[in-house]
């Protein structure tokens, strides 16, 4: 088993149990191996069984669970949580990770898939939180962390649907944060920017993005790294964050900042 004391350094972290969705793939695969790693109980969400199942073989050193559920379901959630209890006990860190993208022509979105991104991108968001609050208010604690992106915080062509339901996290994230912070639960989001993940490897590949073009467009010359979003996660949820709540915090390498031309 990997010695993880070394890398034990974001306090009150380790034995939290933390849930992450959407966890078997990219950023929230990164983010369960990185809460491990500081010594958290991680319970793992994703609609992908094989996938999952590959994730948590990945960690089988550390103490992960995986359980595959659809994060819109509301039956399916509460059972997630109550295994998650079962396993774990209460959860004490939420990261809301699961979510899709949708650019598409607006005159072109069917209703179907109109309502699939909401449901997933936004509902979802709602649904494992005011799970996750019932469980928090129980021990006077918890942080909820959702995945934005800066999508969420400007807008384009094309991209209605998933900027729109991207504003609704983050606005979503101020009214909880607003309403719960008496309750010990602090509400945050991270708005990544284009993140070097295996599906925009894919893309790239073929040749439906085109990586160069957005690492010249961003300041800092590159595209994010997985582990890049995990660690800014991991201070969020720490003591050092104790007193942030009710923001959204972008690492873009400086995309919105140029405009995001």
């Amino acid at each position: 088993m990997e010695n993880n004391q070394a890398k034990n350094h974001y306090s009150g972290i380790a034995g939290k149990t933390v849930m992450v969705t959407g966890a078997a793939a990219g950023i929230g695969f990164c983010l369960s191996k990185a809460f491990a790693e500081q010594g958290a109980k991680v319970f793992m969400i994703d609609l992908n069984q094989t996938a999952l199942t590959e994730a948590t073989d990945a960690l089988k050193d550390y103490c992960v669970q995986g359980y595959a559920a659809n994060v819109t379901d509301d039956d399916a959630v509460r059972a997630a949580f109550d295994a998650c209890k079962n396993s774990f006990g209460l959860v004490e860190v939420l990261f809301n990770n699961a979510g899709i993208s949708l650019n598409k022509r607006s005159l072109e979105i069917t209703m179907s898939e109109w309502r699939r991104c909401v449901d997933i991108n936004l509902s979802s968001l709602f649904l494992c939180s005011q799970e996750a609050a019932k469980h928090m208010q129980q021990q006077g604690h918890g942080v909820i962390i959702n995945t934005a992106s800066i999508w969420g915080l400007s807008t384009s062509a094309e991209r209605t649907a998933y900027c729109t339901t991207k504003a609704g996290v983050v606005s979503m994230t101020k009214c909880l944060a607003a309403e719960w912070g008496k309750l010990g639960i602090r509400v945050l989001a991270i708005g990544p920017g284009y993140t070097r993940t295996a599906l925009v490897e894919k893309l790239q590949q073929q040749n439906t993005l085109d990586v160069t073009d957005l690492e010249r467009r961003t300041p800092l010359g590159r595209l994010a790294e997985p582990e890049e979003i995990a660690e800014l996660a991991l201070f969020l949820a720490s003591d050092a964050a104790r007193f942030m709540t009710g923001q959204t915090y972008l690492i873009d390498g400086g995309w919105e900042a140029n405009g995001f031309q």
